[in-house]
């Protein structure tokens, strides 16, 4: 079948290739409720929602509630608490250390991101090391948290090695992502989200699910050849981006989120898919008031020119106009909270079993 026949089939589509939409507010309620069922705190589960519901805003749907079901999976197998005591220690006046107890990821992170602020409010920065955590999901979740308080945010974690090194074919570094957020004064705040691989994973297991081809260049077989099968690229490694940058990029953040913060790294990672064992992901987070230097507004103000100078800089041939960086993804959760969250049916009906198993009904589609 193809993505279009599959599109089309899918419940609440209105036209071939048209996704059904759902309301953001379903989706967050069915979320928590989900959560909460197994025993996860209302806070925490909020802000787990939330995380996962911010990446679909955004058309990153592969940080998405897609990765309900397997966060579920890993509470009920008892390799993630629902309720874990997380610890905040500190020996330095500007750092901390967050124990996650093996905690939801997007839990300790709210909670890390947070002890980095209140570090940041009196000390001027904040950087605050996590250890015994879990996947995060999306990193710019964390770093508009800064935003909101007039903070510069920094985001980055480590991940299960999926990705070959430069110049090697065996799966070795993670797809570790970074997240950088800055607020400006009448413009939009720069939000910078990226995995260091040249696609995240989680894009090709949903291509994998539709049965697609993926686009050269994303991955490798296990013999370390150029393959647009997705199945090949999951049983082989995913690339990082820009060759020797992005690998060093990603090799620099899993020594400062594992080997810097007490946590997993490299081989000692395991897979989010790996129901028998924790992960023990490391996040580092960072925030910075934006009156270290000069007054708060003059820092705004200053922000809004260079955003400015930067939009209004001549096109390349082809292209209409320069983006900033999160302009597009803006533009797409302003989008799809007006009309509805897309979702594929494979994604629907994974969620909607998910919900038989605790009781609760997923949404149905369209606005009402």
């Amino acid at each position: 079948m193809s993505a279009e026949t599959r599109s089309a089939a899918a419940p609440g589509a209105t036209s071939a290739g048209e996704l059904p939409r759902f309301p953001y507010e379903h989706l967050l309620a069915f979320g928590c409720g989900v959560l909460e069922r197994l025993e996860v705190p209302a806070t925490d589960a909020r802000q787990v929602a939330e995380c996962l519901l911010l990446a679909d805003l955004r058309g990153v749907d592969s940080h998405g509630l897609v990765r309900l079901p397997v966060y579920a999976s890993r509470i009920q197998a008892g390799v993630v608490k629902a309720r874990p005591e997380i610890r905040v220690e500190s020996r330095f006046a500007a750092v901390a250390l967050v124990d996650g107890d093996n905690g939801l990821g997007p839990a300790v992170g709210c909670r890390a991101m947070s002890a980095a602020l209140e570090l940041a409010e009196r000390c001027g920065a904040g950087f605050v090391g996590v250890r015994h955590s879990n996947h995060f999901g999306a990193a710019a979740y964390y770093v508009e948290q800064a935003i909101a308080r007039g903070f510069i945010g920094c985001a980055v974690s480590n991940a299960p090695p999926h990705m070959a090194a430069f110049g090697g074919r065996a799966r070795f570094l993670g797809t570790n992502p970074m997240a950088v957020g800055i607020p400006a004064g009448k413009e939009p705040p720069l939000v910078f989200d990226a995995s260091s691989s040249v696609v995240a994973r989680g894009k090709i297991i949903m291509a994998a699910h539709r049965n697609l081809p993926i686009p050269e260049g994303w991955a490798i077989d296990p013999l370390g050849r150029p393959t647009t099968d997705a199945e090949a690229a999951l049983a082989g490694a995913v690339l990082p981006f820009g060759g020797p940058k992005g690998s060093a990029i990603s090799f620099i953040i899993d020594i400062l989120s594992g080997v810097l913060t007490g946590a997993s790294f490299a081989y000692h990672l395991n897979t989010l898919e790996n129901l028998q064992a924790v992960q023990n992901l490391g996040h580092v987070f960072a925030a910075y008031r934006t009156d270290l230097f000069l007054p708060a507004d003059e820092f705004r103000r200053r922000m809004d020119e260079i955003l400015g100078m930067l939009k209004t800089s001549p096109p390349a041939l082809g292209v209409e106009r320069v983006l900033a960086p999160g302009e597009m993804e803006f533009a797409k959760e302003a989008l799809n909270r007006r009309l509805g969250i897309p979702l594929p049916e494979e994604v629907v009906a994974q969620l909607g079993s998910l919900g038989a198993q605790v009781g609760l009904p997923f949404p149905a589609s369209g606005r009402h």
